[in-house]
C-alpha cells in the first residue's frame, strides 16, 4: 500500500536529519529515510566528533552559517537534554606571516561579530606547551568554538524529529533516473520505490509518495543522479586516527587542549574527549571512493605520516599507541560550496549535500534554509545552486 507526505527526506545524515527536524517543526508530514541507518559507519555524518568554528577567510556567508549552525545547535540540545554533545573546547589556528587565509578569518570574524583573540607565537608557545611551534609566527583562537559528537548528535535529532511526529525507518530508495519517465514528462517526481525496507517501516517494491521530495544521500547522490551528479560530486578517502595519551596526563584533554587546525599543514585535531584518544587526521582530498563497498581499513602510508606529524609538532605523542582508526569521506563539490537546489528535470525535488569535508557543523542552518525554500519558495543562493558546480575539482572553501 503506498503511503503518501508532504515531504519524504532520502538520507538520515546531518543535512537530511535536520532538514527533517525543520520541516515537521513547520507542520508538513515528513517521512525520512536512511539505508544503513542515521548517521551510520558509512555516512559522512557518522563517527565520533567534529569541529565547529566561524573562521572561513573572506567567504562571510560561511561564517554567519556557522554562527546560526551553532545557535541552533545550542538551542537543541539545552531544550532536549543532550547538552553533553557539545564540548566547547575553542578552536585555535596555526598560521604563519605568508598565510593571508588566516588574516582573512579575522577580517571576517570582526565584521560579524564573532570573538577571536590573535595570539603570537610566544604567546602561542606558552598557553599550549604540548605544541612545538616551529614554522609558526601566528594563531588565534575562537573561544565560542569547539566539537559535536557526531553521530550522537545526529541520532538525537532523528528521535527529536520522530517525537514531533515525523516518520522515520530504514530503507533503501530506488534511484529516481530512469524509473519515473511519466514522471519526469510531467516535470514532478510522483514516488520514489523501496528496494530494500526492513521492520514495520515500508518494504521492498512498495512505494512512497510526497509532494515534495529532498535528496541529501551524501556520497551516495552521484549513484542516486549519476547523470547530473555523476562528474559534480567528488567521494573521497579520509583517514582518521585516535591516538591514546599518556597516563594521568591532562595536556590533552579539554581545558588544556583546544581542538586545532593547521590549514598550511593540512592537519587538524581534537582533544582527547570522553577518553577515546586524541584525534588526528590529514585534511588533504584523499583518493576515489565508493562509500558502499569501500574498504574501511587505515594504510600504513596513512599512520607513517600521521606519525610523522606528531613527532614535529606534538613530541610527546610521537610514540603514542593507535587507539582508534577510521575510514570515512567527504563528497565535495568542485570547490567545496554546498549543493541545494531544486532538481533541473523535477520541480518538487530538492538536491542537498556536497559537504565536502566541512559541513557537518553548518547542518542545523542548512535543514533551516532547506525548509525556509520549500515553505516560503523563492531562489536559491547563486553559491548552493547547481549551475556553479564544475566538473572539475579546485578547492575554494576550507
Amino acid at each position: 500500500m503506498e503511503q503518501t507526505y508532504d515531504v519524504a527526506v532520502i538520507g538520515a545524515g546531518v543535512f537530511g536529519a535536520w532538514t527533517a527536524y525543520h520541516l515537521q517543526r513547520a507542520g508538513s508530514s515528513v517521512i525520512l529515510l536512511d539505508a544503513y541507518g542515521a548517521a551510520n559507519a558509512r555516512a559522512s555524518s557518522g563517527g565520533e566528533s567534529r569541529i565547529i568554528r566561524a573562521g572561513y577567510g573572506l567567504q562571510q556567508t560561511y561564517t554567519e552559517l556557522a554562527t546560526r549552525a551553532l545557535m541552533l545547535w545550542e538551542e537543541f540540545f539545552e531544550r532536549t537534554d543532550h547538552t553533553g554533545l557539545f564540548h566547547r573546547t575553542g578552536v585555535l589556528w596555526f598560521a604563519s606571516e605568508k598565510d593571508d587565509y588566516e588574516r582573512a578569518c579575522l577580517a571576517t570574524l570582526a565584521q560579524t561579530g564573532v570573538r577571536a583573540e590573535r595570539l603570537s607565537r610566544e604567546e602561542i608557545q606558552r598557553r599550549y606547551p604540548q605544541f612545538d611551534a616551529e614554522g609558526i609566527t601566528w594563531g588565534f583562537l575562537e573561544p565560542a568554538g569547539g566539537v559535536l559528537m557526531a553521530r550522537r548528535s545526529v541520532q538525537a535529532v532523528v528521535e527529536e524529529a520522530v517525537r514531533e511526529g515525523a516518520r522515520y525507518h530504514l530503507a533503501a530508495a530506488r534511484a529516481p533516473a530512469g524509473s519515473t519517465e511519466v514522471s519526469r514528462e510531467r516535470g514532478r517526481l510522483d514516488r520514489v520505490i523501496i528496494e530494500k525496507g526492513i521492520g514495520n517501516g515500508p518494504g521492498n517494491g512498495e512505494s512512497i509518495s510526497a509532494g515534495v521530495f529532498v535528496f541529501a544521500c551524501g556520497p551516495w547522490l552521484p549513484e542516486m543522479f549519476p547523470d547530473l551528479l555523476g562528474s559534480r560530486i567528488f567521494p573521497t578517502r579520509q583517514e582518521v586516527f585516535f591516538f591514546g595519551v599518556p597516563a594521568g596526563d591532562a595536556r590533552f584533554a579539554p581545558p588544556a587542549m583546544p581542538a586545532w587546525i593547521s590549514l598550511g599543514d593540512e592537519f587538524y585535531g581534537i582533544p582527547d574527549l570522553e577518553s577515546r584518544g586524541f584525534k588526528v587526521a590529514c585534511d588533504r582530498h584523499g583518493a576515489r571512493f565508493d562509500p558502499a563497498a569501500g574498504g574501511r581499513v587505515v594504510t600504513a602510508e596513512g599512520l607513517e605520516a600521521v606519525r610523522a606529524y606528531l613527532a614535529r609538532r606534538l613530541p610527546a605523542l610521537a610514540g603514542a599507541p593507535v587507539v582508534e582508526t577510521r575510514v570515512c569521506q567527504y563528497e565535495n563539490t568542485s570547490n567545496g560550496d554546498f549543493l541545494i537546489d531544486r532538481h533541473p528535470d523535477f520541480s518538487n525535488v530538492w538536491l542537498v549535500g556536497g559537504g565536502s569535508g566541512h559541513g557537518f557543523k553548518h547542518g542545523p542552518a542548512v535543514g533551516e534554509y532547506v525548509a525556509a525554500r520549500i515553505h516560503e519558495g523563492g531562489e536559491v543562493s547563486p553559491w548552493s545552486s547547481l549551475a556553479a558546480k564544475e566538473t572539475f575539482q579546485q578547492r575554494s572553501v576550507f
